[in-house]
């Protein structure tokens, strides 16, 4: 995965901001719409295109474009800056390759004090249980 190339192949697009807010709101385009084709991505590989397809699916279009939006701030500078920062995290977060597990087998000393305590247990309620008058 190449940063800088990932920056230059982003599109930016700003739009009003929605919901209450005023006259500041109907006149100031500060929301920021990040759009990345993953598709037509030349900064990543097959295999990273690959595995971005395998764990982004939900937030893709059909046509393979990750859409990010922010409307955090007032400004729209400082908008474009969080939205590239989550997008880099999304992407890092995607192509994170996670260890495989190893299949492992419980010591006999664990073994043995689940068995213990199942059986302390075990006495515990059969103590609350009513004498016999035999």
């Amino acid at each position: 995965m190449n940063q800088s190339l990932l920056l230059q192949e982003l599109q930016f697009k700003a739009v009003r901001s929605s919901g209450a807010g005023g006259q500041h709101v109907n006149k100031v385009s500060t929301k920021i719409e990040l759009s990345f084709s993953v598709a037509n991505s030349n900064a990543l590989s097959d295999l990273e295109k690959e595995r971005l397809f395998l764990k982004l699916g939900n937030r893709l279009t059909k046509a393979g474009t990750l859409l990010i939006q922010c409307d955090e701030s007032r400004s729209q500078h400082k908008n474009k800056e969080l939205a590239i920062k989550r997008f880099l995290t999304v992407l890092k977060a995607a192509l994170k390759v996670s260890k495989k597990r190893k299949k492992t087998k419980p010591s006999r000393a664990a073994i043995e004090k689940r068995l213990k305590a199942k059986k302390k247990a075990s006495q515990t309620k059969a103590n609350r249980a009513k004498p016999s008058l035999d």
